[in-house]
């Protein structure tokens, strides 16, 4: 069974992070902080008010980014055939581009959260697959 850890619990890293437009887009994009350890097309989980989806870290000029979150991690490499979940979070919460959310950093590397400033979070900590299952799948997916 997972372990269950909250927002504030010592082993949670708490960033400021800002939504901002996707491109020529009025569609919110997360702007990740420059301290976060991942990587552009890092494949990481990412907690939306108690659900976990997949997100691609996308690089740009300006640093990292996530421009969705969607339903598993086949989606999360072809963006374009589901439902941006990053986008109906947003709508939910009101958050608009331009303004502050919280991006939890559970498991570096694998397992963030995001939430409204202010707002409590608890997370369900999975153990992250091993590195040699992991490099397999990419592999497959190459």
């Amino acid at each position: 069974m997972p372990d269950r850890v909250s927002h504030d619990n010592p082993s949670v890293t708490t960033h400021r992070a800002r939504l901002e437009r996707s491109g020529g887009t009025r569609r919110p994009c997360l702007r990740l902080p420059d301290e976060l350890e991942a990587d552009a097309g890092d494949i990481v989980r990412l907690v939306l008010d108690g659900d976990e989806r997949h997100a691609k870290i996308d690089g740009d000029a300006q640093g990292l980014l996530i421009r969705g979150a969607y339903d598993n991690h086949r989606l999360a490499r072809t963006p374009g055939e589901g439902e941006n979940r990053l986008v109906e979070w947003a709508e939910a919460n009101g958050r608009k581009p331009g303004t502050s959310v919280e991006l939890d950093e559970v498991d570096p590397g694998y397992l963030y959260g995001l939430r409204v400033p202010g707002k409590r979070a608890v997370y369900s900590v999975t153990r992250q697959p091993k590195s040699s299952l992991a490099d397999i799948a990419r592999q497959l997916d190459e």
